[in-house]
């Protein structure tokens, strides 16, 4: 992946960290929960087209950027800690090269094979 993309989704993960510090949750949370999304990849047990629906709504930036909105100006923190947890980690999965799904291959993401040395499409 290209690493302006990667440095892009660095900084995103650290707003990520401080979004959270701004909510009254103890500094533990955030690492205990910052997986969570992934339990979405259960949906690949029926098959390809459903594991990727799933996939991609718990990995979508812009759900996690309209919780977060909801909760804050909600004054719901509950609300605000899912979206941020959710923006984290599609950040932080995207460092890596984790991108969205497409419905043919779990390995096929918007960035690019997963594992493949050109997923950056160069």
């Amino acid at each position: 992946m290209n690493n302006v993309i990667k440095l892009e989704e660095i900084g995103q993960f650290i707003l990520s960290i401080a979004l959270f510090s701004s909510l009254d949750y103890a500094w533990w949370v955030f690492p205990l929960l910052l997986l969570t999304p992934d339990i979405s990849m259960i949906g690949y047990v029926w098959n390809t087209k459903v594991g990727a629906v799933l996939y991609n709504i718990f990995h979508h930036k812009l759900l996690g950027i309209l919780l977060l909105i909801i909760g804050f100006y909600g004054e719901i923190n509950g609300l605000s800690l899912v979206g941020i947890i959710i923006f984290g980690h599609a950040a932080f999965d995207r460092i890596f090269g984790y991108g969205l799904k497409f419905s043919d291959n779990f390995k096929h993401t918007h960035l690019g094979w997963i594992g493949s040395e050109n997923s950056d499409g160069n």
